[in-house]
């Protein structure tokens, strides 16, 4: 369940294996890829280059894709024991993680995985985003706050070689933004994000990116954290570069605020109307404590990006502090910790929200190691035809779409970019999407 990279990639490994199998690919969305289309900056090309590789995989005559197809409304787990030996949950996470501090549901405050799906066009988010802030607060430093302040920051037309819907190019187009600021609570060397995600806000020729020289500075375990990591002695070698340089004169700017954790977002009326952060200082562990020391900053939107966060899914075990089924070694493990038989999970629903995608090879190896080792213990189901699922499905009336459909929402995606010069506009609507891949 799930055709993102986790459910394809461990499709993949299992298809290479030398068991005689034939794998169904359920996704609720119409169309694959999951977080490559519905997680990545539109701005990300290189990234979505993965699509390739996934591409190869779902050609494969032993693979099928069924899209459209909604895991707890449209079949349950009773359902798919009828028809498979085995079932490889691999639903990712889209949901934001809450922050917990006063003024976080004002009207302006946002999480970044909403604002994703809206830049991204997923077809269940609203068409429009309330973007009349002049000045933003992004909370977090890993790569998807990166994502979010450089798409806050940047031009629409600076956007719009990619595949951004038109909804989204004519929202952020009347965007009234100049100031974005990006806030971690801990320094410079703890820093989530990627060197190169990093050196990406660096690109725009209309905007300045902003560090502090009060803000990089280093303890204990930083410097261990920096001999250790090839990765974060980049990013704090950049961060170190800009915070010295000469302040430029490009018309919107993207600060990087280091030792500020975020403590209260203030309001009036019941809306944004600041950010008011406490100065912190490393501990000399790598980790920060309060100073006591308070500024207040001038926003009218806060976006959190504190992490995603995994839905739990009906009829199967779920911890909702990690926000992960209950595993060992990919076999879902029940409330008593016992393996639930012939049920597994692969990707972020496994092991949370973290790593990059290439990561996710591993987890899928793993978790396929297990269920090929439990083959021969696996309950036979009681459709040996592979075809009863789709009969199943219409007799369900559900739209289900196909890897074939695909193929034709694609053609038609880059149709519409080919007289604008783009790769492809993506189609936003779901029925939309459904139609042009049954037509």
């Amino acid at each position: 369940m799930g055709a993102g990279p986790a459910g394809i990639y461990a499709a993949d490994i299992l298809d290479k294996s030398d068991a005689d199998v034939t794998i169904d690919l359920f996704e609720r969305m119409p169309a694959p890829f999951g977080l490559i289309r519905y997680g990545v900056a539109p701005d990300h090309p290189r990234i979505k280059g993965i699509v390739t590789a996934l591409h190869k995989v779902l050609d494969k005559p032993n693979i099928r894709l069924l899209g459209n197809v909604d895991y707890g409304t449209d079949l349950k787990l009773d359902d798919l024991r009828q028809f498979y030996d085995a079932v490889i949950f691999s639903t990712g996470a889209m949901a934001d993680r809450q922050l917990d501090i006063p003024g976080i549901d004002l009207d302006g405050c946002y999480g970044a995985a909403d604002f994703v799906s809206w830049y991204d066009g997923h077809p269940d988010v609203p068409r429009t985003w309330p973007l009349n802030a002049t000045s933003v607060a992004v909370l977090g430093v890993g790569n998807v706050a990166l994502d979010v302040a450089r798409v806050l920051a940047k031009t629409a037309d600076e956007l719009l070689s990619t595949d951004i819907p038109d909804n989204v190019y004519q929202g952020l187009k009347a965007s009234p933004v100049t100031d974005v600021h990006v806030f971690g609570r801990r320094g410079p060397a703890q820093a989530k994000f990627t060197p190169l995600e990093l050196r990406e806000l660096d690109h725009s020729p209309n905007v300045e990116v902003i560090v502090y020289p009060e803000d990089i500075e280093f303890d204990e375990g930083s410097i261990t954290a920096l001999r250790a990591s090839k990765q974060i002695d980049m990013v704090v070698k950049t961060l170190q570069e800009w915070a010295i340089r000469d302040q430029g004169d490009r018309p919107k700017r993207l600060h990087l605020h280091f030792l500020h954790s975020p403590c209260e977002v203030v309001g009036e009326d019941g809306k944004v109307t600041g950010l008011r952060t406490e100065r912190t200082e490393l501990t000399g562990d790598g980790n920060v404590r309060g100073t006591g020391e308070f500024h207040d900053w001038d926003v009218q939107a806060v976006y959190r990006a504190v992490g995603y966060l995994s839905s739990h899914l009906p009829e199967i075990p779920f911890d909702h502090t990690t926000g992960t089924v209950p595993n060992q070694a990919g076999r879902v493990l029940d409330i008593d910790e016992d393996q639930v038989p012939g049920v597994y999970v692969t990707g972020w629903i496994k092991r949370g929200p973290v790593g990059l995608i290439g990561h996710t090879k591993g987890d899928a190896a793993e978790t396929i190691a297990s269920l090929l080792a439990d083959a021969d213990n696996l309950t036979a189901p009681a459709a040996d035809d592979p075809d009863a699922i789709l009969g199943f499905l219409t007799e369900r009336g559900v739209p289900f779409t196909t890897w074939d459909g695909w193929g034709k929402l694609d053609a038609h995606e880059k149709s519409l970019g080919a007289p604008h010069g783009r790769e492809r506009v993506k189609v936003v609507e779901r029925d939309e999407m459904t139609r042009i891949s049954r037509s």
